[in-house]
């Protein structure tokens, strides 16, 4: 098998050398003189809902779309993506699911860079604010049945749910995403989102196997009880993941740090929450999701005509720009934020690290003159070399 070598510096200074080949991360060594580049994992995204046009929720796209979004997202660094389905009627998730599953089976890439699928609903809060762009008249009640159809439409790939869990039967539906084992699946990460659970509501989905936190801070009316709210117990529950969207829209900045300073760090995972209309030129569309959406001269994507936020139009390298600008934290740990730990979330543990013996998932980037992140100069996906630029 051939090797390849990239240089650079880790997130954290270190210049190395990295020999790669497509079985994997075989050596990494120190290099004093590495060119000021940095080196880091692919990034890990685990809740996409398109980019550039591509949309993962039109049923009347081609499956072949799904590998062109995956190709798209390499020039942003992404290596790994969980595409995400949001809210709809059971024909439009299983036809949904199904492409996914054809795209999946039709080209090895996205085999590789999709390990699975994010359902983000139907099964949350229908209250306005809470459900946020979701069709109020599709979301209801969880119905493990619906779900194993769902799951059996996927060949087992819907590896995240968000759901809300104060909406009837959601605990006993955690517990089945999470505990009961079924022929060729793993577990399915269960994470609250779009909800207005009590802390109650929140400990026992924790308790019942949840492990995650969709956009804390996000998917909320834009009121709510200063102490009884979801936010605070999704802080203090231990066994919860926080995903928080970094593209200087959904936070501000000092509610970003506090939310991961509350969480740490190891307790924390950038997310982008792309929509379809993510890097596209400001105006006014109609997408799959949303209707009507503008997007703004400074990148938001909203329902026409409201403030209200219709996804975001970052991608997941934008948000880490903006975690180790505005978001104000530091390189090492915004990069593990968006490549490590959603990794090991979802069982990759053999991504999103630079360690040998690891997936060959790299992404060489240049710096600006004050220091911030640039583009990327090389990617490398699964041992391969995918994308190179002479910048």
């Amino acid at each position: 098998m051939t090797s390849e070598v990239l240089e650079g510096r880790t997130a954290a200074g270190r210049g190395i050398r990295v020999r790669f080949s497509a079985d994997g991360i075989e050596e990494i060594t120190d290099h004093p003189a590495a060119p000021d580049l940095l080196l880091i994992p692919g990034l890990v995204d685990i809740q996409l809902n398109g980019y550039g046009g591509l949309d993962v929720n039109d049923p009347s796209r081609p499956a072949s779309e799904l590998a062109d979004l995956v190709r798209l997202l390499w020039g942003q660094g992404v290596t790994t993506v969980y595409p995400t389905i949001i809210s709809a009627d059971d024909a439009t998730t299983t036809a949904l699911v199904r492409r996914a599953v054809a795209a999946r089976a039709a080209d090895p890439d996205v085999a590789y860079g999709v390990p699975g699928l994010h359902l983000e609903g139907p099964y949350i809060s229908s209250a306005e604010g809470a459900r946020g762009a979701h069709d109020p008249a599709v979301i209801r009640d969880p119905d493990p049945d619906e779900f194993d159809r769902w799951q059996t439409a996927a060949e087992g790939a819907i590896a995240i749910m968000t759901i809300a869990p104060e909406r009837q039967g959601a605990i006993a539906f955690t517990h089945h995403l999470t505990t009961i084992p079924r022929a060729g699946t793993r577990p399915v990460v269960a994470s609250v989102g779009h909800s207005l659970a009590s802390a109650a509501d929140i400990h026992a989905f924790a308790a019942a196997g949840g492990r995650l936190s969709t956009h804390v801070g996000n998917g909320l009316p834009a009121q709510v009880d200063r102490h009884h709210n979801p936010i605070w117990p999704q802080l203090t529950e231990d066994l919860l993941t926080a995903g928080l969207i970094a593209d200087g829209h959904h936070l501000p900045p000092d509610t970003f740090a506090a939310l991961v300073r509350a969480k740490g760090p190891g307790r924390s995972v950038l997310t982008s929450d792309a929509a379809a209309l993510a890097g596209c030129a400001p105006g006014n569309y109609r997408t799959a999701v949303g209707g009507a959406v503008t997007v703004g001269p400074d990148g938001s994507l909203r329902l026409q005509g409201t403030p209200y936020l219709a996804g975001s139009g970052a991608s997941l390298l934008d948000c880490l720009r903006w975690a180790t600008g505005p978001g104000g934290l530091p390189l090492d740990t915004a990069v593990t934020m968006a490549t490590t730990t959603p990794a090991d979330l979802l069982g990759l543990h053999d991504r999103g690290r630079l360690e040998v013996g690891a997936r060959a998932d790299l992404v060489q980037l240049t710096r600006t003159p004050d220091g911030a992140l640039g583009d990327p100069t090389a990617v490398v996906v699964n041992g391969r070399l995918v994308a190179r630029s002479n910048s």
